[in-house]
């Protein structure tokens, strides 16, 4: 079985639901021992920001924040599209201490040659 998790998440806080499923199925793989990254495309690069992944997407569900920070503090990376951070005017410096820029090339890297367990919203 896979040790490593890629969860795609290319969408923002305009389907906030998404985001909330992307970090709770993050969440779990990080308490489950897994090394995770999440590849925020298109308007998820907001997500990087810190206080941008906010909110409650619905009646009874988690607060986003609470799931950012689950992720974040069981290891869980943010890989943050260059391209998609530089069409919404990011530099990068901005980003949660979890985040870095890193396209497809790095994206590889970092899966390596042992498979890897993907998620994609």
């Amino acid at each position: 079985m896979s040790s490593k998790v890629v969860i795609n998440l290319a969408t923002g806080l305009e389907d906030a639901e998404r985001v909330m499923i992307a970090f709770l199925v993050g969440g779990a793989a990080t308490a489950r021992g897994k090394q995770v990254a999440m590849f925020l495309t298109k308007d998820a690069v907001h997500l990087a920001v810190p206080g941008k992944a906010a909110g409650s997407p619905c009646e009874g569900c988690p607060p986003i924040e609470r799931l950012f920070e689950q992720y974040a503090d069981g290891g869980g990376e943010l890989l943050v599209c260059p391209i998609c951070v530089t069409a919404r005017g990011l530099d990068g410096t901005e980003f949660a201490a979890n985040a870095r820029i890193a396209g497809a090339t790095p994206l590889w890297e970092w899966i390596g040659d042992e498979p890897a367990t993907v998620f994609s919203y």
